[in-house]
């Protein structure tokens, strides 16, 4: 027998999960948050819920907010539990539940009025947001706003009628203007290289398209911290709802798995105040840049170096992609020689200490983090994560035989049929446009780059870079991942 999550059942959970001390009725409205999923639970809530269980931030709770339609299942399932979120951390022995209860409501995705007139609220002071690499309206190969993408477009066209997170943030700010309220500060919990910055930039760029005076004002009196966060966060599926239950005799329409470790590096710029995050372990700086400059390139780029070779072997759990030694042989050799020499020192940070950190974390069985997560939205993590490293050595007149095999892989991965010939869903919002150009890449590897100049830029325009693909992209289609890998980590 279980139980189920909910606020009235809260006192009869199974006494090996933890409870907060404090109720959602203690607390007040202070955060609206965008992309409400299983990393904004595992991460912005966690810190949240330590400080309420102190007795401090009561006037922090958190507000859930959408405007896709996946965010209508995340809220539906929230709703049924009083917007309750177990937590289960996996790494420790034995493993350990907790219940999170910072959030408390969650706008429905039609209730855009309602939005509004939540964001135009004097007790709202931050809005964060966890909406994907992918959801900044950024071209790829410039990293800069992409005025021409269609949802901007349209949000430009009617800006009173907005869609995207930035339109309606855009009339919340409006309408705080026009009442005489500061604005709130806002806050991105994303993986981008300056996510403050870029999203300052996307912002201010959406509404110039409409009220180029607004846009100045938004540049002039809205703080954007940059900030770097990290914890593996798998998706939930029903295997995690089924240990759950077998385990902790409860369940949870959506619980949320994770690891022990967890880390977030903020710009303390916050005009209308914050949590005490520093007293959870939150680290403030006057420079993020550096500890966001490692992750990405260390950890995110190790994440999709491993991702493809281990989806064309066929391998679905990513720590069996670190028991191969193949796999694991190759990110370290790509890690030490290619990755970690060129990012630059972080403060009172080992780097090859946190290279061998990262990889001891993505070899954690008990996380059951999944290969096809990490091959997820290539189009705009590879960008990102993986073409920069290259650009920087390719401008010091460097090697990038591994990295350029990455993207090699990228490429094989992108036919979307594995080397057993299985195949592989697609995940991709682009991938009828990726399949395509990898298929024709397989006789012309340079298709494939010219194709993407808009993610590739010019690293695809380097000889140098290109004749490396092309050889690497040859031998993935006539002798597969594993061969090529042995041949790169015996040096051929």
């Amino acid at each position: 027998m279980t139980t189920a999550l909910s606020l009235s059942m809260l006192d009869r959970l199974p006494a090996a999960v933890a409870r907060p001390a404090y109720r959602p009725s203690q607390l007040s409205p202070g955060i609206v948050h965008f992309g409400v999923g299983n990393f904004h639970r595992a991460h912005q809530v966690v810190y949240l819920d330590l400080l309420m269980n102190e007795g401090k931030a009561f006037d922090w709770g958190i507000i859930g907010a959408g405007v896709r339609a996946s965010d209508i299942a995340m809220r539906e399932a929230l709703a049924a539990q009083d917007y309750l979120t177990t937590l289960v951390e996996l790494g420790g022995d034995p493993a350990a539940a907790r219940v999170l209860a910072p959030m408390i409501d969650f706008i429905p995705v039609s209730d855009r009025d309602r939005l509004i007139a939540t964001l135009a609220s004097p007790e709202i002071r931050i809005v964060s947001m966890t909406i994907t690499e992918g959801g900044y309206f950024l071209n790829s190969a410039t990293g800069k706003f992409d005025a021409d993408h269609p949802e901007i477009v349209a949000d430009a066209a009617d800006p009173d009628n907005p869609r995207t997170v930035f339109g309606l943030i855009i009339k919340g700010l409006k309408r705080r203007r026009a009442a005489g309220l500061a604005p709130f500060t806002i806050m991105s919990c994303d993986n981008i290289p300056g996510n403050g910055t870029v999203t300052r930039q996307t912002l201010a760029g959406l509404s110039a398209l409409s009220d180029p005076d607004f846009a100045a004002w938004i540049e002039a009196n809205v703080a954007f911290p940059n900030s770097m966060v990290d914890r593996i966060t798998p998706a939930t599926t029903d295997r995690e709802r089924d240990y759950l239950k077998s385990t902790f005799g409860m369940s949870d329409n959506w619980p949320v798995f994770c690891e022990p470790f967890k880390q977030w590096v903020l710009e303390d710029h916050f005009p209308l105040g914050r949590p005490p995050f520093e007293d959870v372990g939150v680290t403030f700086t006057h420079e993020v840049a550096p500890y966001e400059l490692m992750k990405i390139r260390i950890l995110n780029g190790g994440h999709a170096a491993i991702a493809y070779p281990a989806a064309l072997m066929g391998i679905h759990y990513v720590h069996d992609a670190m028991a191969n030694p193949l796999i694991a042989a190759f990110l370290e050799k790509l890690e030490l020689s290619e990755i970690v020499p060129i990012v630059p020192p972080v403060p009172d940070t080992d780097l090859i200490g946190y290279y061998k950190l990262i990889a001891s974390r993505f070899a954690n069985p008990k996380i059951g983090d999944t290969v096809p997560r990490l091959c997820q939205d290539g189009s705009n993590r590879q960008p990102k994560f993986i073409i920069p490293s290259s650009r920087d050595r390719l401008a010091q007149g460097l090697d990038v035989t591994g990295l350029s095999l990455v993207s090699a892989l990228w490429c094989r991965y992108c036919a979307l049929e594995d080397d057993a010939g299985h195949e592989i869903a697609p995940n991709d919002a682009a991938a009828q446009r990726l399949k395509a150009l990898a298929i024709e890449a397989r006789s012309t590897p340079g298709a494939f780059l010219a194709g993407l100049h808009d993610i590739f830029g010019d690293v695809g325009e380097s000889p140098r870079f290109a004749g490396l693909f092309a050889g690497h992209l040859g031998d993935l289609w006539q002798r597969g991942a594993a061969a090529v890998l042995s041949d790169y980590i015996g040096g051929r």
